[in-house]
């Protein structure tokens, strides 16, 4: 599976940052790895392929709700929300353990989702429902 254009062109706009999310917004290029090689396993079912791909979507998509074009890097605060709510969801499905098989982070898992989905969530406040909505999983 060939995703690396976007993953290193990712990992290349947030080399150099140094900001207030940076914290979070650092995990963005993972987080989208991680989503993207979980689209090869057979053991996913129909829904979870279908989230996974809005999610995805939502990261190339060049005009969403917080462009990176317009805010920087903390225009992945939106992509961080939408990677950890998604990989919440599925764990809370599959579990944890399921995942890090294909994580390659190296935090564990469960601790990079539960800070993300937090820290993102305060930060986007009511905007959160907005970006569900635009990615089609509201």
């Amino acid at each position: 599976m060939e995703f690396m254009g976007f993953y290193d062109v990712m990992r290349e706009n947030l080399n150099m940052y140094r900001g207030e999310y940076e914290r979070i917004v650092d995990y963005a290029p993972d987080l989208f790895r991680l989503l993207c090689e979980l689209l090869a396993e057979a053991d996913l079912d129909r829904m979870d392929r279908l989230k996974l791909c809005a999610v995805i979507g939502y990261l190339v998509a060049p005009n969403d709700v917080i462009p990176e074009e317009i805010y920087g890097p903390n225009g992945y605060i939106d992509d961080v929300y939408l990677c950890s709510h998604i990989l919440n969801e599925v764990a809370g499905r599959l579990g944890y353990g399921y995942l890090e098989e294909y994580w390659h982070g190296d935090e564990e898992l469960e601790d990079v989702v539960v800070e993300c989905l937090e820290r993102s969530s305060g930060i986007l406040g009511d905007d959160r429902w907005t970006i569900l909505r635009y990615a089609g999983l509201e």
